[in-house]
């Protein structure tokens, strides 16, 4: 099986080129590796947990279908907290917004916290078979997937089919608790797009697009694998559906020096916290359409 190891972009020299460009769209993601430093992905993960705000006690769980559960703090709205700095940084959505084409906004952000020996899996999936399902009509958006822990094959690291962002919008369906992709065409797509492990180290960043297709095995090792993950729309995009993520909002942006000089950790007002599973506007839409079939 093959890993990222090797590859990405050292975030000192880099810059979005239109050869990065080429490779994001034919890959499905590029690496930058550092993209946040030693201090602040330290400063990140000091906020996270100690958490004086409480944002991770509002986390969700969701049971994989094999023992264990998935948990996740998720969030609309950035704020100015380090994890709202981070989000609106030049690095970060200055970044997305050159891969994906043009102004974006802040769909939402999370904490997926994989626990040492119990963290459970996420099923083969894109991110836009559930976003088609919130109304956005097209593809035109992305997430960045920030280390906070190291992650690899042996703490549940994710893995992603090369290329296959260029299959289109594969149908979702229900499965247990969550959505996902029909296994049938990811059968067929692991035959021609090649199965890599995305291989980080704290600060490394992953910036996908919304119909690679990805999962995550559960994490069996003494080591957890914590992951701060922040989702974009472009502006034009705006969602025909009112559901449980923002529709257009104008994203302010900050420089990168604003990280280090933010002084607040963690803050949870006006974040608009998601409240897991019975409030999920596209499962219960697939779900529904399922029953009444």
């Amino acid at each position: 099986m093959a890993t990222t190891d090797g590859q990405g972009y050292q975030f000192a020299d880099f810059e979005v080129t239109e050869s990065v460009k080429h490779k994001f769209a034919e890959d499905g993601y590029i690496i930058v590796r550092g993209l946040l430093n030693s201090k602040e992905i330290t400063k990140l993960k000091t906020a996270l947990e100690g958490d004086d705000a409480g944002i991770l006690t509002k986390k969700y769980e969701r049971d994989d279908g094999d023992g264990r559960t998935s948990k996740t703090a998720l969030w609309n709205n950035p704020g100015n907290d380090i994890t709202g700095i981070i989000a609106r940084s030049e690095k970060v959505t200055g970044t997305m917004e050159k891969l994906l084409g043009g102004e974006i906004y802040h769909y939402h952000a999370k904490v997926i916290m994989k626990e040492a020996f119990t963290g459970g899996a996420h099923i083969w999936h894109q991110d836009y078979g559930y976003w088609y399902e919130n109304g956005c009509l097209f593809p035109d958006m992305g997430t960045v997937y920030i280390a906070v822990d190291k992650a690899d094959k042996t703490n549940g690291c994710m893995k992603i089919l090369l290329g296959s962002n260029k299959a289109g919008r594969i149908d979702h369906v229900t499965i247990g608790e969550h959505l996902g992709a029909d296994l049938k065409r990811v059968d067929e797509l692991m035959k021609v797009c090649p199965l890599t492990y995305a291989q980080l180290d704290p600060g490394d960043a992953l910036f996908f697009h919304c119909n690679l297709l990805h999962r995550s095995d559960q994490n069996s090792s003494p080591n957890r694998r914590w992951a701060y993950l922040v989702s974009f729309n472009r502006a034009s995009n705006d969602p025909v559906y009112k559901h449980h993520h923002p529709g257009y909002t104008p994203l302010t942006k900050v420089p990168n020096s604003d990280i280090m000089d933010c002084g607040t950790s963690m803050e949870s007002f006006g974040k608009n916290f998601f409240g897991g599973p019975k409030e999920d506007f596209s499962f219960a839409k697939l779900r529904d359409s399922k029953t009444s079939a």
